[in-house]
């Protein structure tokens, strides 16, 4: 099954890297690119050129960017009904404490300042993979397993 992940980055070297990293780590990751807010916010609500756009299973957020940046658009996202659910974790250069306590005020599933090294760039992607994508349950995606979902005897064991 694919995972689609929209990121949002106006850094095409950071796009490149990105890019990369999930294909290393997870060949089922579908990557969306939106280079700005505005764009960000089309693809999210199917509007324009993005009507076909699927829901992304989670969204990689950078906050400095042109015309609308990027806790507008992480306001708009967890201010919308139908968009909150969508994991929304924010992937950026900036280690300053405004920016991290304003992105968890704004609801932020995740805060993470990019590395400067390749190899950690990488490492760090293939972490959100793993756990973001791998291992958590995400809304839309139900997988139960077999044991999950088997009929219960009057004691609660499975028959």
């Amino acid at each position: 099954m694919a995972l689609e992940v929209l990121l949002v980055e106006d850094s095409p070297g950071d796009v490149r890297l990105t890019r990369e990293a999930f294909r290393a780590a997870n060949e089922a990751v579908r990557l969306h690119v939106a280079t700005d807010g505005v764009d960000a916010m089309a693809f999210l609500n199917r509007e324009g050129a993005y009507s076909d756009a699927p829901r992304p299973d989670l969204t990689l957020l950078d906050l400095n960017m042109p015309k609308m940046d990027g806790r507008e658009v992480l306001s708009r996202i967890k201010g919308d009904e139908v968009l909150r659910s969508i994991p929304t974790v924010v992937l950026t250069t900036s280690t300053a404490e405004e920016d991290i306590a304003k992105s968890y005020e704004l609801h932020a599933n995740c805060y993470f300042s990019k590395p400067v090294g390749l190899e950690a760039f990488e490492e760090l992607v293939s972490s959100i993979n793993s756990f973001l994508l791998v291992t958590a349950k995400l809304p839309g995606q139900g997988n139960a397993d077999a044991s999950d979902t088997q009929e219960q005897g009057p004691e609660g064991i499975g028959k």
